[in-house]
């Protein structure tokens, strides 16, 4: 029952996520307001805070499934005894080929509108940037090895105690990412097509990974 329950949640959460970005793609994020958006979903505005603190978090429900993934990739590695920065350079490699938004790697229009939609709103962007703090406080965490199963219970910057050396690694690893997704972006957004831009977009995930290799304990 607790698992149907979790269940059904999300897909109330998902329902109120995508008619909140079908209204804030028509009309721009600003012009819609939570009322606007608990009216259209049928729901009320407390029902709609229950699940979205912030109106913002309605957007950036699209990337839940990513908070925390460099630390589960991490943390399957440690398990496994592979290297981290070779599981995560491997996983983004993985999500270029199959052009996962994330990567940047995507020209569908839908992507497309969403991401001028996400970096075109100036609350949507500093909400992201707590995401991506978030990410790496339990990327940090990883790391070293601390944590649970799910890299997001605790703290939200991870479990304390974690070494120096490894949030230092962490916000390095988190800006690469950032860096060269927003890379693809600006050359998908430019109207280079997506076979044009893999080949770059490998190589220079190789050549960033292998330079933080050649710096980090990891």
């Amino acid at each position: 029952m607790s698992g149907l329950r979790e269940r059904k949640k999300e897909r109330t959460r998902q329902t109120l996520s995508e008619v909140a970005i079908a209204l804030f793609l028509e009309k721009g994020f600003d012009a819609v307001s939570v009322a606007e958006v608990a009216a259209a979903a049928e729901v009320s505005k407390p029902t709609l805070f229950r699940y979205f603190p912030a109106k913002e978090d309605l957007v950036l429900h699209r990337f839940a499934d990513h908070e925390g993934e460099p630390a589960r990739v991490v943390a399957a590695a440690r398990a496994a005894g592979v290297p981290p920065l070779t599981a995560l350079r491997d996983h983004v490699l993985a999500g270029l080929e199959r052009r996962d938004p994330v990567t940047g790697l995507n020209d569908a229009p839908q992507v497309l509108a969403f991401l001028r939609l996400l970096y075109g709103t100036p609350s949507l962007v500093a909400r992201m940037q707590a995401f991506q703090a978030r990410s790496e406080g339990v990327l940090a965490a990883a790391l070293e090895g601390l944590g649970g199963a799910d890299p997001l219970e605790g703290a939200a910057g991870g479990p304390a105690g974690v070494p120096l050396r490894a949030r230092l690694a962490a916000a390095q690893i988190v800006v690469v990412l950032r860096v060269l997704a927003d890379d693809n972006i600006r050359r998908i957004t430019a109207g280079e097509p997506v076979d044009t831009v893999l080949p770059g977009a490998v190589t220079a995930t190789r050549e960033a990974f292998r330079e933080l290799a050649e710096g980090l304990p990891y």
